[in-house]
């Protein structure tokens, strides 16, 4: 590449951040019946086998980690994930558009209906609570754990925070939504899921997707660095989840429940 600074330019290697297509696959302990492919996504090599469990559990394909007897890399940019035997998977949540993401106000309803059918771990009213110093702290805990974009620049992180502000998970994508399924998915196959009481904070906007994918984990608080969406707003609130925005920089907004942000006092 060639690096331009002012007027000079010079001849210099970058390192980018990685981006290959991932197919997941399940397979229904039928005999004959052949593995379905149920999506393709451009992400960031590594924690495949995560964020195959996680999309599968995101997008209410499987209801649990119980409905598994096993999920593995098939291929070099192919996972496999094995039903038990009698488990039959939901044909209609196959179609990686069963929750519809427009912000249209009659598909915005259908879609956060059909999350709240998909939810199997209703978000706890109330917890955790939290101080605002502690959400100060997060971002600058979630850019330091960020390998990956120290070294390109070029990529999105998930961080799963107790309700001390300790980070306890982080994962990175050049996908945001892969980042989020990654991260929900090593706390899936960990047994760890619902995350009552834990907190998230994604690198960049947080959409209806990025809600809708906490939701159905029991995530009570999601933060962004960015902008949340008028439909991520939307679920939030349907949901009883904490959403803030712009966390950075010291500041931050509370787009729904601010019940359990305390702007003066400590954790409790």
């Amino acid at each position: 590449m060639v690096r331009v600074t002012g007027s000079h330019c010079e001849h210099a290697s970058d390192e980018l951040s990685v981006e290959e297509p991932l197919e997941i696959r399940l397979a229904a302990p039928v005999e004959g019946s052949a593995p379905i492919s149920v999506a393709v996504t451009m992400r960031t090599p590594g924690d495949d086998v995560e964020l195959a469990a996680g999309f599968l559990f995101t997008e209410g394909i499987i209801g649990g980690v119980e409905v598994l007897e096993g999920i593995e890399r098939t291929a070099i940019n192919a996972v496999e994930a094995r039903l038990r035997p009698g488990v039959v998977p939901d044909a209609a949540r196959l179609d990686r558009h069963s929750f519809v993401s427009s912000s249209c106000g009659a598909c915005g309803k259908r879609s956060i209906a059909a999350v709240r059918v998909a939810s199997r771990h209703p978000i706890v009213e109330g917890s955790p609570r939290l101080s605002a110093e502690l959400v100060h702290g997060l971002p600058r805990t979630l850019r330091a754990g960020q390998s990956a974009f120290a070294r390109t620049g070029g990529i999105h992180a998930s961080g799963l925070f107790d309700e001390e502000g300790h980070l306890l998970a982080l994962r990175e994508d050049v996908g945001r939504h892969n980042a989020l399924d990654k991260l929900i998915g090593a706390e899936l196959l960990a047994g760890r899921i619902p995350l009552a009481r834990g907190i998230i904070l994604v690198s960049g906007r947080v959409s209806f997707e990025l809600v809708q994918k906490a939701a159905i984990a029991g995530v009570p608080v999601l933060g962004a660095v960015g902008a949340p969406s008028s439909l991520a707003v939307d679920l939030a609130r349907e949901c009883g989840m904490t959403l803030l925005g712009f966390v950075r920089d010291a500041r931050f907004n509370v787009y729904s429940d601010a019940g359990r942000i305390d702007p003066a006092g400590a954790p409790a």
